[in-house]
């Protein structure tokens, strides 16, 4: 299957696996896709990913982080945008990043120094393509 913006196909799985509470979310390999993941992982919306060498395409196991009982249990990633599409990318400096839910939320960033949060990209005074927002 084809799909036109890989960083969207993600963010749809996520988003999607989420609301209906799956423990765990597959998505197709690719460097910026564990890159997304990793940061996820490091602020703490998702438990951990894995990527798995099925054969014959590599992909990335999501694990999903929750909170509440098994009753109340909600997502923590309460929503997932793209921001910069294929069609229409999104470039911004360093003194221009947005701040995502009044800082409760990231900023995804691609930048010359590596995929990173707003915040880190703030810090190192490094702009970049504004990938997509997480809160």
């Amino acid at each position: 299957m084809f799909v036109n913006d890989p960083i969207a196909d993600m963010l749809t799985r996520v988003r999607n696996a989420a609301l209906v509470r799956h423990a765990e979310v597959k998505v197709p390999y690719s460097r910026i896709k564990v890159e997304i993941a990793r940061i996820l992982k490091e602020e703490g919306y998702i438990v951990d990913y894995v990527v798995s060498d099925e054969k014959p395409f590599s992909n990335i196991v999501i694990q999903l982080k929750y909170v509440g009982t098994h009753r109340t249990r909600r997502s923590v990633i309460s929503g997932l945008k793209r921001v910069s599409k294929p069609g229409r990318r999104i470039y911004t400096n360093s003194q221009e990043i947005p701040w995502v839910m009044s800082g409760m939320g990231i900023a995804i960033l691609t930048t010359p120094q590596g995929v990173m949060t707003g915040q880190r990209a703030r810090r190192s005074r490094v702009g970049g393509e504004l990938l997509c927002y997480v809160w």
